[in-house]
């Protein structure tokens, strides 16, 4: 039942709640999780996939093979009613089998129906539970090891290869219910003649096998397919992220050949894929064409010598016309969904089975101040360093050497040689669930979800927080994102559209720096946190950041003269090495009498 919650919108009334059956539940089902480890094999996990919603594929089968057998008993009431009512004159007996023909339709029908519906829901199910477990671990702050993906591989597999994985569910379906259906028409045919029965129930395994041998060179291609596929959208989303960058080189050319040369070998890959398909798929429908035209010939010689009577004949060439349509949906529906679900479900797992690039520890807590113990990454070598516990910390070195050091204090990369510290804890010793409260790297570029504004700023505490509010308010101060909030149609309820794009560039960079302040972290590392903002507004930021944050650690990667005036303490890494260490009179970063805060 539809109730209007709002003018605008329609609820489902959960108070009468119907069956799966019927209607499906308003919030999405739990269902149980689909193992996978180590052990884990493409072909296992297909199986494993295939009976991955039983809750609802089981019913679906038990109704589908009540939709397959009602059809395959469509022929058999039909030369029933003429043996004995037609060929009789019996008009009673008339009536009694055209009542019997209805409810066969009645019984296909609505068991397909609900069958289908079930089936689909648990095939949702699945789908949506894979889909959320890959894009879980590829959003896994432990990283992935083995060698890097393109974004739109990543993207493919957390789409197309995860469709056509979850696609198995209907081979425990459909299927059965043809297969079901062959079996119900060669017992038929069997008690009518013994050899025509035979030769159904032994010729379906027989096509079975042939369709698992045929299937190998389809499984490589459609792996093969998905790989190139992959690339092709991985070059893609590539380029379109690094649009501007694109342009600014005048790469545009060089760009537009090397996508023009990915997706020719998709293009190329997925036509021979499905070539292989379709010759597969014709092949078995030929051998199953002329095996049931055999059979309808040898049904008719019988009738023609008396073997069996009118409605006989009748029966076994309607059965014979019926089988034919179960025996080659054998081959799409079996054959194709397992040759197209393995390669898919050996990508999958390429992503579920892949091991962290980084190891978390079990240590909870950890105090002091941040440092480096002869540590080497990159181009940063051997360097010893200890910062101070509080206040606002301020490192000039080269675009390499941040990138060597940030992908380090975010635990993305492990150092080469040498220790980070938090106090006298290793920073790979800290426990994956409680790092991000100690030590928080905030990259150059923080993507934004799709919401408002508030939603984004407000993810970074907790729901439970009981200071969320003042800490959230505190943040779009240091941030400036109160001059953002201003000129924007509905201040923090303005929508961000995908990745933020309805915002400029200085005010994605201003929300994504408010929902790094607003989670108040020990210790914060921000790299050019303001690089897209003017400079007045540069300053203002790191005006209240350094208030803001008092007590706290703030360490910000930066050449920016606004940044280092209000720093407490500069770091100089050169060649990587450290060649300064101390207050910003001594860098000689800036003229003197120069305040770049005023700039």
């Amino acid at each position: 039942m539809l109730n209007s919650g709002r003018s605008d919108r329609l609820t489902i009334d959960t108070g009468s709640r119907l069956p799966v059956f019927f209607v499906p539940p308003a919030e999405p089902v739990r269902s149980k999780q689909i193992r996978v480890d180590a052990y884990t094999t493409p072909k296992s996990l297909v199986i494993r996939t295939i009976f991955g919603a039983g809750k609802y594929t089981l019913p679906g089968m038990i109704l589908m093979v009540g939709h397959f057998v009602g059809e395959a008993l469509v022929p058999v009431v039909m030369g029933m009613a003429i043996d004995r009512a037609v060929s009789t004159g019996d008009v009673g007996s008339l009536i009694a089998w055209v009542v019997a023909l209805a409810a066969v339709f009645l019984l296909l029908s609505h068991t397909w129906r609900f069958g289908e519906r079930l089936t689909m829901y648990a095939h949702g199910l699945v789908e949506h539970q894979f889909r959320m477990r890959v894009t879980d671990r590829l959003l896994d702050p432990r990283g992935m090891a083995g060698p890097a993906r393109l974004p739109g591989v990543s993207l493919n597999i957390a789409t197309s290869d995860v469709m056509r994985l979850s696609s198995a569910v209907f081979i425990a379906v459909f299927p059965v219910g043809e297969l079901a259906a062959v079996i119900v028409a060669g017992a038929v045919l069997l008690f009518i003649s013994w050899p025509l029965g035979l030769a159904i129930l032994l010729g379906a395994p027989t096509l079975l096998w042939i369709l698992d041998l045929a299937g190998g060179p389809l499984r490589a291609r459609t792996e093969h397919e998905q790989e190139l596929a992959g690339d092709a959208a991985g070059t893609a989303a590539d380029l379109v992220a690094g649009l501007r960058i694109v342009k600014g080189l005048g790469a545009e050319p060089e760009a537009g050949r090397r996508y023009r040369m990915a997706s020719s070998r998709a293009r190329v890959g997925a036509i021979r894929a499905a070539g292989s398909q379709g010759t597969y798929i014709g092949v078995m429908q030929m051998v199953s064409a002329l095996f049931v035209v055999g059979v309808g010939i040898a049904a008719g010689l019988m009738a023609v010598e008396g073997q069996i009577s009118f409605g006989e004949l009748i029966t076994v060439v309607g059965l014979t016309q019926f089988v034919m349509g179960p025996l080659n949906a054998l081959g799409t529906n079996f054959g194709a969904l397992w040759n197209s679900a393995v390669p898919c479900a050996k990508r999958v797992l390429s992503v579920l089975q892949a091991e962290s690039a980084i190891e978390s520890g079990s240590v909870r807590n950890a105090e002091g101040p941040l440092s480096f113990d002869d540590m080497t990454a990159g181009p940063v070598a051997g360097l010893t360093l200890e910062l101070p516990p509080a206040g606002l910390v301020a490192i000039v070195c080269a675009p390499e050497e941040t990138e060597a050091l940030v992908a380090v204090l975010a635990r993305k990369k492990a150092p080469e040689s040498g220790v980070v510290r938090l106090g006298d804890v290793d920073l790979f010793d800290l426990g994956h669930d409680v790092v991000h409260q100690l030590v928080r790297a905030v990259p150059h570029s923080a993507d934004l979800f799709e919401g408002s504004v508030l939603d984004n700023i407000e993810a970074g505490v907790d729901d439970d927080a009981a200071d969320r509010d003042s800490r959230v308010t505190r943040a779009i101060f240091a941030a400036a994102c109160d001059d953002v909030v201003e000129v924007l149609p509905a201040g923090l309820d303005t929508p961000v559209g995908e990745a933020g794009r309805m915002l400029s560039g200085g005010q994605r960079q201003r929300v994504g720096l408010a929902r790094a302040l607003a989670a108040e972290s020990k210790v914060l590392i921000l790299n050019d946190p303001t690089t897209a903002v003017d400079s007045v507004t540069e300053a203002t930021v790191a005006r209240r950041l350094h208030l803001t944050r008092e007590g706290l650690s703030t360490v910000v990667f930066t050449n920016s003269p606004a940044f280092l005036e209000a720093a407490e303490h500069v770091v100089i890494i050169s060649g990587g090495s450290l060649v300064y260490q101390g207050d910003l009179a001594g860098a000689g970063l800036l003229p003197a009498g120069s305040t770049g805060a005023g700039r």
